[in-house]
């Protein structure tokens, strides 16, 4: 490829809409433009990195037993209403009608499509295990699309899903796919952790996100150095933790204080001279239709994954102060559990030891002291609500859990009879009994992978692309376009890389060298060739690792081994 005939529209300025940096230099080097959104256009340096991440993808699939297939974008409504999934999923689904009124939408996963094609198809324990997989667009309607190829509205995704026997037989293809994962990740060239995860709207028993890790990372995950334990926050079990809230034994009388403006839990501690551990957070949700009350530590945060666990819903959302003065009197900073009936109130564990408490008095400017669960209130019941945080033990070798940031590439999933059931997918066994078939759910964010790599993989020049999804590797660059022997040299060079395989771009813009310079480095070429006055005297290039801040000088036919040796170590 040569740079004057391709479409490379690098940027010098950072667009301000880019927030992070794999937006902002997917953008300046030319790979992605918007289109409206959360949908952008793949130029064709990310094209040719999304295809090569999309082959190691098929190679692992296919080594582990994958047969590729095709499934609709469009669906039938009639599919997602037999699993109950039509009315519940959300706003997030795109739906569409046709000139006949019928309702469609546009897949945001295919669970119910692949289940209706596979009871269709499979009827005997012979034809089990199947393990089927595509690759193709995914639409949702996200109600804030942010942070470019992270969280969009249409994006590519690998699903794959498997059909076995039994609950052993989900087992082995659960493990199968993981390893698999550990595979593809690993060849992309990223830094990346399987973690324990929540399996959300999709299901089952079981879950494992891999995480790419990232300084600017959505997910928050926590790992043990000392055994293989990682979990995301959201999932990570928690403990009571410390004596914050019992070092007074003797309860005291309850007595309402009056807390001008003191909306926020530092704020009302530093009016009552009492520490955070002493307040009681209190937050009303509106879960589905109804509403309820949730009460945590004031130092700690509310996982609202947990709460859906302990009361199950489709969607939680922080009520409206309308409903919340409706329920309690009082706006939110100033709520509280005290007097509260008709609505479930669920308490973190840590909330269970706490003595002589802060709360709301659901009364404007007013505040109770000295509050004791169960003797100034009732809870629903106490449950683990909060997230995991650094230093904790870790549940299983009780050595203190380290936090780090990540990005979510892949889910694997423990789906069981969830889908097979709803859309009455069987088979029959050895002895002619019809059983339902267990499934494994498995999806891979092509798209945001490549996104996640340049999270990982920058600096203040530019990406920094591992050698296994680069665009291109090498990239010569002539000092002077308009000098004959730069470019007979370089040329040469060109023609000999290309007859040996070997993905070269050949910058033969009539540009300073400064410029050229720049986008080598802003596009994350791996290895920068730099033809000069010296390879036409001394027959000398300049060779530069893109990880590397100084270049070696190396005799011009000596270039080609040198490459062959970088890219196979």
């Amino acid at each position: 490829m040569r740079m004057t005939e391709a479409l490379v529209p690098t940027l010098r300025s950072v667009p301000a809409e880019a927030e992070i940096i794999s937006h902002q230099l997917l953008l300046r080097a030319g790979f992605i433009r918007k289109n409206a959104a959360g949908i952008y256009s793949y130029l064709p340096f990310a094209k040719r990195v999304l295809d090569k991440i999309e082959k190691i993808i098929r190679e692992e699939m296919n080594k582990a037993g994958g047969q590729e297939v095709l499934l609709p974008i469009i669906q039938p409504a009639e599919l997602w209403l037999e699993t109950g999934r039509w009315h519940v999923y959300g706003q997030e689904m795109f739906r569409v009608k046709d000139r006949h009124n019928r309702d469609f939408c546009l897949g945001p996963t295919h669970e119910e499509i692949i289940t209706d094609l596979v009871r269709g198809e499979v009827s005997s324990y012979r034809q089990l295990p199947l393990l089927l997989y595509q690759i193709q667009n995914k639409y949702r309607d996200e109600k804030r699309p942010r942070f470019g190829l992270m969280r969009g509205r249409e994006f590519i995704m690998k699903d794959l899903y498997s059909f076995d026997r039994d609950e052993e037989g989900m087992e082995v293809s659960y493990r199968k796919m993981y390893q698999a994962y550990t595979n593809i990740f690993s060849r992309c060239g990223l830094t990346f952790r399987a973690v324990e995860a929540d399996s959300g709207a999709i299901g089952g028993n079981e879950s494992h996100e891999f995480m790419v890790l990232a300084e600017n990372g959505e997910a928050t995950i926590v790992y043990c150095g000392d055994c293989d334990y990682a979990a995301n926050v959201e999932i990570a079990p928690c403990e009571p933790a410390g004596d914050e809230g019992v070092v007074e034994t003797e309860r005291k009388e309850r007595e309402k204080v009056y807390t001008p403006d003191c909306r926020t839990i530092n704020e009302v501690a530093d009016y009552l001279k009492v520490s955070p551990q002493k307040c009681i957070k209190t937050l009303v949700y509106q879960a589905d239709d109804q509403l309820i009350m949730v009460l945590i530590r004031g130092d700690r945060a509310i996982n609202e994954v947990k709460v859906q666990k302990v009361h199950p819903c489709n969607t939680l959302e922080l009520a409206s102060e309308e409903k919340i003065k409706e329920l309690t009197g009082a706006g939110a900073g100033f709520v509280g559990p005290v007097g509260i009936k008709g609505i479930p109130i669920y308490a973190d564990l840590e909330i269970e030891k706490l003595v002589n408490g802060v709360c709301g008095a659901n009364q404007e400017q007013y505040h109770f002291l000295n509050v004791n669960p169960q003797v100034d209130f009732q809870v629903t019941g106490f449950y683990d609500l909060r997230f995991a945080e650094a230093g904790e033990p870790c549940p299983k070798c009780g050595q203190p859990l380290q936090q780090a940031r990540g990005i979510e590439v892949g889910q694997v999933f423990k789906l069981g009879t969830k889908y097979s059931a709803a859309l009455n997918a069987k088979y029959l066994d050895e002895k002619g009994q019809e059983r339902l078939i267990y499934m494994g759910c498995y999806g891979i964010g092509v798209s945001r992978t490549m996104a996640s790599a340049v999270e990982q993989n920058n600096d203040e020049h530019g990406i920094i692309w591992p050698k296994a999804i680069a665009p291109y590797h090498v990239v010569i660059i002539p000092i002077s376009a308009k000098d004959e022997g730069h470019m007979a040299k370089a040329e040469e060079l060109y023609n000999k890389l290309t007859e040996l395989g070997i993905e070269v771009v050949l910058d033969d813009r009539n540009e300073r060298p400064g410029v050229k310079f720049k986008d080598a480095d802003l596009i994350g070429f791996p290895i920068r060739i730099t033809i000069g006055r010296k390879t036409v005297e001394e027959d000398l290039v300049e060779y530069k690792l893109r990880t590397e801040k100084e270049h070696e000088e190396i005799p011009f036919n000596e270039v080609p081994e040198k490459i062959k040796e970088f890219l196979e170590r």
